[in-house]
């Protein structure tokens, strides 16, 4: 008997040691920012392509008020409900003075700065096919936002999902760092890829996902549910979208449809931040959903 519970004993400790080595937080590659200097200017324009107001500003905030990143949006999902925290330069209660490092992990790795696993509530499965180059702009341009010393409230988790520590076996099955849509692409193809499937990680929202709310790649920007269960966020592959590459460029412009209709909800914020950028890279981006396949 006692040898049974000793080879029970044995076993439980090397699949916790195999958990806790599968499930480790990585961090990224320190010689790819070796040397990087940021630029606020273009800075500005990756913050907008990635929507990082539209999620961490206030829900009702606009102009000025929108680059203070103080947090606080609530996001129901099946999985509980997460709160956005504070990212504004405060040094207390925000992120002010992390390293160049430390804010990398975070937004490319999902691994805080105590080393701690983020919930993909963070789109860090997409951001981690960003250039080190605009990730070092990003901060460069965050470093000069309005401070805020909101706290940052928790989020509301349950069990099992509270214990970070799993995350790292869903990043192990689910993180991603080769793009959809391969092959030989244009210029301006390839730069719509980028915004799409990095800055502005379309498809955290329009592709589904799993039980376990990993995307289904197979099923690529096809529509998904609204994560709190109201509604349906649209197919945008060319089956349903058959909007002109122009229409596409309109509407991320001025929010109007071919059919005279307008942009509502959450994809407004969308369509504000996707104007700010450079006519080029709404062009892009309607390249490139043209190479999407087509889901019915």
């Amino acid at each position: 008997m006692s040898r049974l519970l000793s080879a029970g004993l044995a076993i439980v400790l090397l699949g916790f040691g195999g958990f806790l080595l599968l499930s480790a937080p990585h961090s990224v590659d320190i010689a790819r920012y070796d040397g990087l200097t940021g630029d606020a200017a273009k800075g500005e324009l990756v913050f907008w392509a990635a929507g990082c107001a539209s999620c961490h500003a206030a829900a009702d905030a606009k102009g000025g008020d929108e680059l203070v990143l103080a947090g606080g949006q609530e996001f129901a999902t099946a999985f509980g409900t997460f709160v956005a925290p504070n990212i504004s330069p405060d040094p207390v209660q925000g992120i002010g003075g992390w390293s160049l490092i430390e804010f990398a992990n975070a937004v490319t790795q999902g691994v805080g700065r105590q080393g701690e696993h983020l919930y993909p509530a963070l789109p860090y499965n997409a951001y981690n096919k960003m250039a080190p180059q605009d990730v070092t702009d990003l901060k460069t341009f965050m470093d000069g936002l309005p401070r805020s010393a909101q706290p940052s409230k928790p989020h509301r988790v349950g069990f099992p999902f509270n214990i970070r520590r799993s995350l790292g076996i869903w990043k192990l099955l689910f993180l991603r760092e080769d793009w959809v849509i391969a092959g030989d692409l244009t210029p301006e193809q390839s730069r719509g890829r980028y915004i799409a499937e990095a800055m502005a990680h379309c498809g955290e929202c329009h592709t589904p996902r799993n039980a376990l709310g990993g995307l289904q790649r197979s099923a690529w920007l096809s529509g998904a549910a609204n994560p709190d269960g109201k509604g349906r966020v649209p197919n945008i592959t060319p089956a349903k979208l058959t909007w002109s590459a122009a229409d596409v460029v309109e509407y991320l412009t001025s929010g109007f449809t071919p059919e005279f209709d307008s942009v509502g909800g959450k994809m407004a914020h969308v369509v504000e931040n996707m104007a700010r950028l450079p006519e080029a890279d709404r062009r892009a981006v309607a390249a490139y959903l043209q190479l999407v396949p087509a889901v019915n």
